[in-house]
């Protein structure tokens, strides 16, 4: 049986192994942290894209049992005003009957949903693992080295190792780095909001503040779960760290005072937050031009990373996963597969991309110039990117066919 060595367990790595195993490959997952990962408190959404994926492969009733959805968007101005409501778009009647998402999560509880069924169904993760080098021998079998001394063969690897990859510049050492996007996301929860300054059940309310923009929804219970997108340069680890309750705090008045002056709910939501804020550099890599090398291949933002704005990354790791599985399963070489399904992902891929860094544009201004060379979608429209559904059933075909 071919064997599958995955460099990475975050979500696309242990998706992957989830994509594998219904193709009838096995793999063992690599993890470079002794646990999870460093953002794990933060949250994200897994819109209808991600979920019909993990439908695809049996393992979206893991996630539904541990988030909880949202209907409607709703625009409100920095003096307070509504500025409309609507269904979220690609569900309901638009999205079809039976349509999943979306759903929101904690990363960490999504991290822990994906390794649980991974594990059930007999995949093997391994921690402390980080990759340092790997070569590939005349007969394609892979070859991993981790920075313990160990290491590890199979017949391909494949490097779901996130936004500063390793096996990105193993591929292709002149790859491009990720580009800071000028901007800080900062997550926090507020257990205690005052009802009118609170959205409604079920509804994404977003802000635009004068001088940053605020997303939030409410979890069972009544916490307000939150998300800041903030102007800012890169910054370090321990610059962004929230361990300490004085750095909790220091972040949150930061971001308090971003919508201070404003007329909305924005500070007061900010300002009711307990301990567990978490403060993340927001990167993209627009465009890597080398995706696989012999056995080896991207996947996920070691591949393609978007701006946080358009809340897509997870859900394009997921297809990832799912595609280059169908791939593996159905075409003869591994280097055919390989070409297949970038095939298949690069335009969709990096259309996302852009249209996640002119979000990010309406945050943090820039040139319009930079946008040159992207994939463009119309924004006026998102059936493109929500509607995206894989058949499983459907078997890959060379792309010269």
């Amino acid at each position: 049986m071919t064997h599958a060595l995955i460099i990475g367990g975050g979500i696309a790595g242990a998706t992957t192994a989830l994509s594998l195993d219904k193709a009838g490959i096995s793999s063992t997952v690599y993890e470079a942290y002794p646990v999870g990962a460093d953002d794990a408190g933060a949250f994200l959404v897994l819109f209808h894209n991600g979920l019909e994926a993990l439908r695809t492969i049996g393992a979206h009733q893991a996630v539904l049992g541990v988030s909880f959805p949202a209907e409607r968007v709703e625009m409100m101005a920095h003096t307070g005003d509504s500025m409309g409501e609507r269904p979220v778009s690609g569900g309901g009647a638009a999205g079809g009957a039976g349509v999943l998402g979306p759903r929101t999560l904690r990363r960490a509880t999504l991290y822990r949903a994906l390794h649980d069924e991974a594990a059930r169904r007999g995949v093997t993760i391994e921690h402390g693992k980080r990759l340092v080098t790997a070569d590939t021998a005349s007969d394609g079998r892979v070859s991993a080295h981790f920075a313990d001394g160990t290491r590890a063969e199979g017949d391909l690897l494949v490097g779901a190792d996130g936004l500063h990859s390793v096996t990105r510049t193993l591929i292709d050492p002149h790859a491009p780095a990720p580009r800071h996007t000028g901007q800080i996301t900062v997550c926090g929860y507020a257990p205690r909001v005052a009802p009118e300054a609170a959205p409604a059940p079920g509804t994404y309310r977003m802000i635009q503040g004068k001088r940053a923009f605020l997303g939030c929804t409410m979890a069972p219970g009544g916490e307000v779960w939150w998300f800041a997108n903030t102007p800012g340069g890169a910054l370090d680890r321990e610059q962004l760290s929230t361990a300490q309750p004085r750095q909790d705090a220091r972040w949150r008045d930061h971001v308090h005072s971003l919508f201070a002056a404003d007329a909305s709910p924005a500070a007061d939501i900010v300002r009711a937050s307990a301990e567990g804020t978490v403060a993340t550099n927001a990167y993209d890599l627009s465009r890597t031009p080398v995706w696989s090398r012999h056995s080896m291949v991207l996947i996920g933002d070691a591949a393609h990373a978007a701006a946080p704005n358009a809340a897509q990354g997870a859900s394009m790791a997921i297809e990832d996963s799912v595609v280059l599985a169908k791939c593996l399963r159905d075409l003869p070489t591994v280097a055919e597969a390989f070409a297949r399904f970038e095939s298949l992902r690069r335009e969709r891929v990096e259309a996302v991309v852009a249209r996640s860094a002119r979000l990010n544009d309406r945050v943090v201004p820039r040139p319009a110039a930079r946008q040159e060379g992207r994939p463009r979608r119309e924004d006026s429209g998102s059936d493109w990117l929500l509607g995206y559904r894989i058949d499983w059933d459907a078997p890959v075909t060379p792309a010269t066919a």
